[in-house]
């Protein structure tokens, strides 16, 4: 809702009207979120649902256009270039197809769907119960219907990367080996009675596992025959224009591949000096390799269990938010939890991801901590990546974006659309920051942090090799390898790297923005810069753009007097 002391304008009326009915469109976002309305529902991936989205697209991009810029206040502006962005880039991604790539995926696919529902939507009601069971009845509908794109697919020549189908088929075949009677979204439904848990396990034996054999058997037949051998975008049909669209979509900016991975050299140049100094003063030369191997070794540095990992990150995010108070004015009111990643996706899944809580206070961030593999699983590597998921970065800024007073909902909860490089950006960010802070506990906490930023700079590299510079898997594999990474996490990050095509620009692309603009604002003010007023004004406004971030942030932070 908009703030109350001032009426609705005419950009807060078309942003929200577009978000209404994009949450009709997209219900499972909506059950995220905490909206009930539509939790009998799923998305409809059918051509009849890509062309109502496409409609939605094209009118709030008319409705924003027709809004004056001239006069409107800051924060009309902003919600302006947001909706005419988010519907520029929906619009070119209809144009290109980009659905036909999205429906094979092994990290966020169609597979995946109902294990999420299951977690955040209860069915411990009557009236609650029948709209989850009716959510479920809907999937075959909902594979059906990807079954039907990957058809189109191979028709167009736009398939998935095989590496990407095949995880897919594993991901599938592990799920149908679970017996019925041990199956996932039954074991997770939140229900009043074990009897309404045997209703559901009804309609996932009668339904989803129907549906995912249909699924499974589609992707095994003549749609694998057809997947591009080659990782990157570039073997796609289209391939160049397809990932220039990607890194349009992940960043807002318009930029060259090449560009993109000489900034990603420069950056891990400039990592390798610092990691240098480190490895030198703990006594191992230039031998980075060296060190890293010694703290992968050191049973110290390792969790003998997973509740041991889990409990780990729980310090931490703790400690985290003991010293925020000293660089924020505002804080968040949501708490954040840690759980681990569910068993049947952890071989698929990346290090750590975060969920958001819901607007009513039902459920906390969460904060998703990967245990497949412990012994790679370090606390030098664990806790930047807190830091970067939980507190200072994903759970504050979310958090603050989502309690945010007098932004209206769009851009509260749906800005994220196209602030994806500005969220990941302010996440690396936060690992520098935690760094200020005094939160790492030892050197090679640290190594672990400048290792973790090495990483998003090799990102850059090896994501623009791929899909842009015709790099193979192999060749992005062995590039982490050098990086620093463990064999199970190059493999699942070069993997989820082909999976989603641009993406993994948005880290260092976002923070190398954040870290300008704070560097020009210092120079600016000098000793008087404000470190908190910063922050909260770079906080302050929800999920942006980068562009419009870069225009508006220096008009934020007062000049001091």
């Amino acid at each position: 809702m908009t703030d109350p002391a001032r009426p609705a304008s005419a950009i807060d009326e078309v942003a929200a009207r577009f978000w209404e009915d994009y949450l009709r469109l997209s219900p499972t976002t909506a059950t995220m979120y905490g909206d009930t309305r539509y939790d009998d529902r799923l998305e409809d991936p059918s051509a009849e649902g890509r062309a109502a989205a496409r409609a939605l697209a094209e009118r709030v991009g008319r409705e924003a256009g027709d809004v004056s810029p001239d006069g409107l206040p800051v924060e009309e502006r902003i919600t302006r270039d947001m909706l005419l962005v988010m519907s520029g880039i929906a619009i070119e991604e209809d144009d290109l197809a980009f659905h036909e790539l999205r429906a094979v995926d092994q990290i966020a696919g169609p597979q995946t769907l109902l294990a999420q529902v299951a977690q955040f939507q209860p069915g411990d009601t009557p009236e609650r119960l029948e709209k989850l069971l009716a959510r479920i009845i809907a999937y075959g509908p909902y594979i059906d219907a990807h079954i039907e794109i990957l058809e189109e697919g191979r028709a167009s020549g736009r398939t998935a990367a095989r590496i990407v189908a095949e995880r897919t088929i594993q991901q599938l075949e592990r799920l149908l080996a679970i017996p019925v009677e041990e199956a996932i979204v039954p074991a997770m439904a939140s229900v009043a009675s074990e009897a309404d848990r045997e209703r559901v396990r009804e309609v996932v034996r009668d339904v989803v596992y129907p549906a995912d054999r249909r699924y499974l058997e589609a992707l095994r037949g003549e749609y694998l025959a057809a997947t591009r051998e080659a990782p990157g975008l570039h073997s796609a049909p289209g391939g160049t224009e397809l990932y220039r669209h990607a890194i349009r979509f992940w960043t807002t900016l318009d930029m060259d591949p090449r560009d993109v991975h000489q900034v990603g050299m420069d950056e891990l140049a400039m990592l390798t000096g610092e990691r240098l100094a480190i490895t030198r003063a703990e006594g191992f030369g230039d031998d980075i390799h060296g060190y890293r191997r010694s703290l992968a070794q050191d049973p110290a540095n390792q969790a003998p269990t997973q509740q041991e990992l889990v409990a780990r990150a729980t310090e931490d995010i703790e400690r985290a938010a003991a010293v925020a108070p000293s660089v924020f004015g505002r804080l968040p009111r949501a708490g954040c939890e840690v759980r681990p990643v569910e068993e049947f996706k952890e071989k698929d899944a990346p290090f750590a991801y975060y969920f958001p809580p819901t607007l009513d206070g039902s459920r906390p961030g969460i904060y998703y901590v990967n245990t497949y593999d412990l012994p790679s699983r370090t606390f030098s590597k664990l806790a930047s990546t807190t830091f970067h998921e939980a507190i200072p970065g994903h759970h504050f800024q979310i958090s603050l974006e989502m309690e945010h007073p007098s932004l209206n909902v769009f851009r509260r909860l749906g800005a994220r659309m196209v602030g994806g490089a500005y969220v990941e950006g302010w996440g690396l960010y936060s690992e520098r920051l935690a760094d200020e802070l005094g939160l790492y506990r030892n050197a090679a906490e640290r190594f672990g942090m400048l290792d973790a930023q090495a990483w998003r700079a090799s990102r850059l590299i090896v994501d623009s090799g791929m899909h842009g510079l015709g790099w193979t898997r192999q060749q992005s594999i062995d590039w982490l390898l050098e990086t620093g990474l463990s064999e199970t996490d190059a493999v699942i990050e070069t993997d989820r790297y082909i999976a989603w095509p641009g993406q993994a620009l948005t880290y260092m692309t976002g923070m190398r923005e954040i870290r300008r603009l704070r560097r020009e604002l210092e120079a600016r003010d000098g000793a008087a810069f404000d470190l908190k007023a910063f922050h909260d004004e770079l906080l302050g406004h929800g999920s942006l753009p980068l562009a419009t971030l870069a225009r508006e942030l220096p008009r934020w932070v007062a000049t001091p007097a």
